[in-house]
């Protein structure tokens, strides 16, 4: 059965004031997959995210999830759209005066109805699915970075989002850490059949845990590669796409 993307995003333009930062970008997400967004310094993969969550307005341009435009959403339609997925920032973004459990009670005491006794239950079994059981008094200064990490995924989870959206999760963790977290983003995947867009650069992560990446690049402000990353790394018509992928030095990049 072919399902419909649950993310569409066509003919994006994103601006900072005068300057154009993307222009006229389309692609779609489909249920279930782990997709990355990558890119060298400065290619607007950030810029990208902050549009995917709506954090920014387009210059032009749709961004459909579910099918339902969020760049014209609003009122409680818009709410809705946006309560349908999670979002991890890079630094974890956790309550430093709250315990792990606090901070994933905090989105549950705000967006729900659920009696208290369901919210710490719920709690418990977010941080259960990543692996905190026991660290829910602890606070995020007590734990590791790899655990904060962690933590925050738990939180964003917290709504039972099926679409994930995770900045740099493996940024500043050891690579056995950061392999942990590889292998905790495909279980979800596997096991809830949750939609993952990631933003990263770890090419460690990027083989290991992606069904589709998008690259972007700052010469032509856009897309210049899209697929497996193993395709993409061995047999891409742009070279220095297999640069980029093969860690080789492009010296046309100033």
């Amino acid at each position: 059965m072919i399902h419909a993307p649950v993310i569409q995003v066509n003919d994006l333009t994103a601006r900072y004031g005068e300057t154009i930062i993307l222009k006229d970008i389309n692609f779609v997400v489909n249920r279930g997959d782990v997709f990355i967004i990558l890119g060298g310094s400065g290619c607007g993969k950030s810029t990208l995210l902050k549009h995917l969550i709506g954090l920014y307005q387009p210059a032009k341009g749709t961004i459909q999830i579910h099918g339902k435009d969020l760049v014209s959403a609003s009122g409680p339609d818009r709410k809705k759209l946006i309560q349908s997925f999670g979002v991890m920032y890079q630094t974890g973004a956790l309550f430093g005066s709250m315990t792990l459990i606090e901070n994933v009670i905090l989105p549950l005491d705000e967006f729900t109805c659920i009696p208290e006794t369901g919210i710490q239950k719920i709690a418990r079994m977010k941080l259960n699915l990543v692996g905190l059981t026991g660290y829910e008094q602890f606070y995020p200064s007590e734990i590791s970075g790899g655990m904060q990490k962690r933590a925050a995924i738990a939180r964003a989870m917290a709504l039972d989002p099926d679409i994930m959206f995770l900045d740099e999760p493996s940024a500043g963790l050891d690579p056995i850490t950061a392999a942990g977290l590889d292998q905790l983003i495909l279980q979800l995947s596997n096991d809830l059949n949750m939609t993952f867009v990631i933003v990263t650069h770890e090419l460690a992560s990027i083989e290991t845990i992606s069904d589709r990446v998008i690259m972007l690049d700052k010469r032509v402000k856009g897309i210049v590669a899209e697929g497996h990353p193993l395709e993409l790394k061995q047999h891409s018509k742009i070279p220095w796409v297999r640069d980029f992928f093969n860690r080789h030095i492009d010296e046309t990049i100033s």
